[in-house]
């Protein structure tokens, strides 16, 4: 198997980035690709790797979905008691990956998460469909469980509680939002040196640099 492994090389070719063809605003140029990830058809270009870590530093990472994106900061949902929101109490710092493989694009978001006021958490639960609503109330996430049945009849106990009535968002449940001060923009290129253009908080102004690979 590590023959095979070593054996994986993929050379970048789609397009470079420079300084000058990116926004001043780092909010404007995630929008910008973004936008480029929608309009070229990509499966899901809202998935992105969130990183976590607890009070003693120990990582954990996962995929989850951008809810949304503005000029404050990026948002997602998730069960406040499951692992990363945990964590999060203990350690508000993470970071979120985007990669884009068929752009040969990635983006790192570097910040610290709040909660979501509740109303801005309630808004978001009532538009979700409702099997995801009584799902993030049947799930005690990131709890050790018996089997998939348990699961099931947990879900099964809450169609009934519910049955046709509004689901009310569990009070476990709700949205962050990733206040940044780091984004980096990376451009895959050929012979793995790589455009880097980085945007960093100083103060309330962004500076932008560009990286080595």
């Amino acid at each position: 198997m590590s023959d095979e492994i070593l054996k994986l090389r993929k050379e970048y070719q789609k397009a470079a980035l420079d300084e000058s063809h990116t926004h001043a605003d780092p909010f404007e140029q995630f929008n910008h690709w973004f936008a480029e990830a929608l309009n070229a058809g990509l499966d899901e270009p809202n998935a992105f790797v969130l990183s976590t870590a607890d009070k003693d530093g120990h990582p954990s990472a996962r995929i989850v979905l951008l809810r949304d994106a503005t000029d404050r900061g990026f948002t997602f949902f998730t069960n406040y008691k499951s692992r990363k929101g945990r964590e999060i109490s203990e350690n508000p710092a993470a970071c979120f990956t985007f990669f884009w493989h068929a752009l040969e694009r990635q983006v790192r978001l570097e910040g610290k998460l709040e909660k979501l006021p509740e109303s801005d958490s309630d808004s978001y639960f009532s538009i979700r469909p409702k099997g995801s609503q009584i799902g993030a109330w049947a799930s005690p996430q990131s709890e050790q469980i018996a089997s998939r049945a348990e699961l099931e009849t947990r879900e099964e106990k809450y169609q009934t509680q519910f049955g046709d009535a509004p689901i009310p968002r569990p009070p476990h449940w709700g949205g962050y939002i990733l206040i940044p001060d780091y984004l980096e923009f990376w451009q895959g290129r050929e012979n793995r040196l790589h455009d880097r253009i980085c945007y960093e908080l100083s103060g309330s102004e962004w500076k932008r640099f560009r990286l080595a690979p």
